[in-house]
């Protein structure tokens, strides 16, 4: 897929556990696992949202647009 999730590399420079995110999110920590492995097909505003404001980053952090991916 053209986009590229990072937010494996956010969780890692914030020092934070998948499970904390997903529990402090409210999300499942099996959707953000699919979500870090960029196997979902879309994600909710409110769900980037509440993962930049615990991560205090931006949408451009985690989501990258990579043309050459196929």
């Amino acid at each position: 897929m053209a986009i590229i999730v990072n937010l494996d590399v956010m969780l890692a420079r914030r020092k934070m556990a998948s499970k904390d995110l997903a529990e402090a999110v409210g999300i499942t920590a099996q959707n953000l696992s699919i979500l870090k492995t960029g196997k979902a097909k879309a994600i909710r505003f409110s769900t980037l949202e509440a993962i930049c404001r615990m991560l205090d980053c931006q949408p451009g952090d985690i989501l990258e647009y990579s043309p050459g991916e196929p």
